[in-house]
Order: structure tokens, then C-alpha cells, then sequence
């Protein structure tokens, strides 16, 4: 098996395309399924987050998994092949452990260092665990993966360097007030993930009176105790509206929640924070007077503030030598298949000389065979064992993988797993 991430996110994409190819946390075990039944992909992750959408997939070749992945984005999507490639970035390998790590670190986040995608990246694992579509192969990448983002937030600074995403909006929206959103009174319309961390974050800057909203009205009042704001009825969002400077928007909905005829007439500035994709608000609120719509296009095109090189270097340097111990571990597991059968080989020479052994000489007592028998075990298993504990530290490094294939071929063993995967460069970028 060969891994393979498939992807789009800000870089490649605008939010109109992002918000046809997310995928609803209720659709990820369906759409899991639907890969591991592909011919090429026998383990699959998603990861779908408010400007991201990727696949992590175990592939038994890199041209048949990546046609796998790609239809089963395009079916769930409705783009086109041909549309959809223009926006995916492709990476195999060790290009794709690279990826997953900076990833976890917040090395790839639209705000350089924030930590919300760890969450976001244990929970698609969980639904993976959940589905049965991660194997032994993207078991150890994802926990690997959560192990460098712990140590990229706990060994260095770059959290505190970085931003949130709702932080970075926020900066974005203090300017249409002076650069003080202090004693705003806020609106936060979903109460889930990314509704929680706007809450917190919104009461952290000093914004209130400070209100939640959600359809589920149990769990807008499970936030607003949690931070002394008010749980307000989403039958009444026209009157929150109307009393709020600073609204964030972080629904599951597929459907704009704020259209132009709820937000007409405002006589006084109103910052809305869309960070929701599927879009929380119509287009059309934009050209609203009075109105400022902050959303995820928007922070991709002004990313100003960046974790210090220094960080940034360090956390680079987390991420370049985890991936080498994950591809010292890949190169280990490799060598374990070869092994085993230069060991199943020897055992079944041991075996048929017995057999000659037994027909030649018939006047052997039964402990006599036994002793026969277990010398000759044991002089195989001492000639076998420095050759095989070195060939399996010689495989973990660099190049290990042409020790495998010298025992292949001195030993004229048939190993399957070892022949499964196309014979495809490293790559790594955009398809």
C-alpha cells in the first residue's frame, strides 16, 4: 500500500467551489465507504473543515487511486472531472506524510499556527476509526500526525505567533470600528465547533453583551452558560439582528442564513463574520449599506499576520524529522513481509529433509526424530537471525527498501504485498 492525499483548500480554491465539495459531518461515513469500495483505496480518511477538503487513502497503485479519489470527489460534489482537477492538489508518499504533518501543525492553515485544525483533524480520524475505513497504514499516519501537532504547539511558539481563524476575522472587522470591537454587542449564530470557538474568542476581545443563536436551542444555552452570554431563540434572529454591531455566522446549514432582506435598513455599522461554508450569507448582503461581510475569501486574500520566521523554522524542523521516523517505521513494515517468507522458506526446507530423513533411516525412535528435528531448527534460526535483525535496520534507512528486494530475488521469494504498488515517482503539488 502506498499513501495518497487528494485535496483542495484556500490555496487552490474560492469558497464557491469549497462549499460544492464539502462534505457534511452526517455524509463522511457514507462517502468512507464509498472509497474503501473503490478497486485502488483499501483505507481512506476525510477531512472536510471550512476551507479544506482533503482524502488521506492507502492505494495499491498511484495513477488507479488517485482516479478513485478524484470520481468519488467529483460524484459527491457535482463538479466535473476536468473543473475539479484545476482546483486539487495531489501528494504520494512521502510528499503526502509531509503534507498530513504540516497540516496538523497549522503549517498549512489559512492563519499560520492556529490549533483549531488538530481538533478538526482528530475528529475525521475518529469517523474513520468509526466507519472501519482506516487500516494499520493510516492508523499510524494519523496518530503520528496528532503526535507533531502537539509537540509543534508545545515545543514552540507558534500559537501564540498565529492566529485563529475568528481572531484573524475579527482584526478584519475591528477596522469598520476604529480597531476596538470593546463593548460591541455581538451575535454568534451556531453553537457548534467553530460557534464555540467564536465564542470564546468574541468574550476574550471584550465584545458584548454577547448572544447565542442556534436551531438546537439546548445547545446555544450549554454555550452561554459556559461564557455568562444570553441563549437567544432562533425564531427570534430578526430582533438579535437589529440589536447586534458584530455578527458571526458558523452554521451546518446548506442554505444562506442571513439573506439582503433581514439585514435591509441598518442605519448604523454592522460587521458580519461569515466562517461557515456552505456561505451563511447571501452575496447580495454585501451590497448592503452599513454592511461589512467578512468571509473565508476574504481572510485568504489578507493574511497579515504571520508566526515569526523563527517559529515557523522550528516548527519545519518538528515536521522534517517526524517524517523521517514515520518513513524509517514504512520502511520497517516493508522488510516484514520479506522476512517472514525467507523464514517460512527455511522452515519448509527443515521440513522436507525431515521427511527424507524419516524414509531413509525408519529405525529413528520418535524422540529421536524430535532431537534431529530441533537441532536443525535451531541451526537455521541462528544462521537466519543476525541477517534478519540487521536487514531490518538496514531497511529502515534511506534506501532500505533494495534490501527487500535483494532477498526477493537471492532467495527467489514470492511476496505479493511487496509488488502491489505501481513502480510512480515522488510527487507532490497540484494535479
Amino acid at each position: 500500500m502506498n499513501l495518497l492525499s487528494v485535496g483542495a483548500s484556500y490555496r487552490t480554491a474560492g469558497v464557491g467551489t469549497l462549499e460544492r465539495l464539502t462534505i457534511a459531518g452526517s455524509d463522511i461515513p457514507g462517502v468512507l465507504q464509498k472509497l474503501v469500495a473503490q478497486p485502488y483505496v483499501g483505507e481512506a480518511v476525510v477531512l472536510s473543515t471550512c476551507n479544506r477538503v482533503e482524502v488521506y487513502a492507502a492505494v495499491t497503485g498511484f495513477h488507479g487511486g488517485l482516479g478513485d479519489v478524484c470520481g468519488v470527489l467529483a460524484e459527491q460534489s457535482g463538479i466535473g472531472a476536468s473543473e475539479l482537477a484545476g482546483h486539487l492538489y495531489v501528494h504520494y508518499d512521502e510528499a503526502a506524510v509531509r503534507h498530513s504533518f504540516r497540516v496538523s501543525s497549522g503549517l498549512d492553515s489559512m492563519v499560520v499556527g492556529e490549533a483549531q485544525i488538530l481538533g478538526q483533524l482528530r475528529d475525521a480520524y475518529h469517523a474513520a476509526t468509526e466507519a472501519d475505513s482506516a487500516g494499520r497504514l493510516l492508523h499510524e499516519l494519523m496518530q503520528q500526525a496528532l503526535r507533531v501537532g502537539k509537540r509543534a504547539h508545545a515545543e514552540t511558539g507558534i500559537d501564540r505567533a498565529g492566529q485563529s481563524v475568528v481572531t484573524a476575522a475579527l482584526d478584519v472587522a475591528a477596522g469598520a470600528f476604529g480597531g476596538d470591537l470593546g463593548g460591541r454587542p455581538g451575535l454568534v449564530i451556531g453553537a457548534g465547533a467553530m460557534g464555540a470557538l467564536s465564542v470564546a474568542t468574541l468574550t476574550r476581545t471584550g465584545v458584548g453583551p454577547l448572544r447565542i443563536t442556534n436551531r438546537g436551542a439546548a445547545r446555544a444555552a450549554r454555550l452561554a452558560e459556559a461564557y455568562g452570554a444570553t441563549a437567544v431563540d432562533f425564531a427570534d434572529l430578526d430582533t438579535a439582528l437589529r440589536d447586534a454591531d458584530v455578527v458571526v455566522c458558523a452554521t451546518a446549514s446548506t442554505e444562506p442564513v442571513l439573506t439582503a432582506d433581514r439585514l435591509a435598513g441598518r442605519d448604523r455599522p454592522l460587521v458580519v463574520l461569515d466562517l461557515a461554508v456552505p456561505r451563511d450569507v447571501a452575496p447580495e448582503v454585501a451590497e448592503l449599506p452599513h454592511v461589512t461581510v467578512v468571509d473565508i475569501d476574504g481572510l485568504a486574500a489578507s493574511r497579515r499576520t504571520l508566526p515569526a520566521a523563527a517559529e515557523t523554522a522550528a516548527v519545519e524542523q518538528i515536521v522534517t524529522a517526524e517524517v523521517e521516523h514515520f518513513l524509517a517505521w514504512l520502511r520497517g513494515t516493508e522488510i516484514a513481509p520479506t522476512v517472514a517468507a525467507l523464514r517460512t522458506r527455511a522452515d519448509e526446507v527443515v521440513a522436507a529433509e525431515l521427511r527424507k530423513l524419516s524414509s531413509r533411516r525408519p529405525e529413528f525412535t520418535e524422540e529421536q526424530r524430535a532431537d534431529v528435528s530441533r537441532t536443525l531448527h535451531r541451526v537455521v534460526q541462528q544462521l537466519l537471525h543476525s541477517p534478519t535483525v540487521r536487514v531490518r535496520q538496514l531497511a529502515a534507512e534511506p534506501g532500505g527498501d533494495q534490501y527487500a528486494a535483494l532477498l526477493r530475488e537471492l532467495f527467489d521469494l514470492d511476496v505479493p504485498h511487496a509488488t502491489q504498488a505501481d513502480a510512480v515517482p515522488e510527487i507532490g503539488g497540484q494535479a
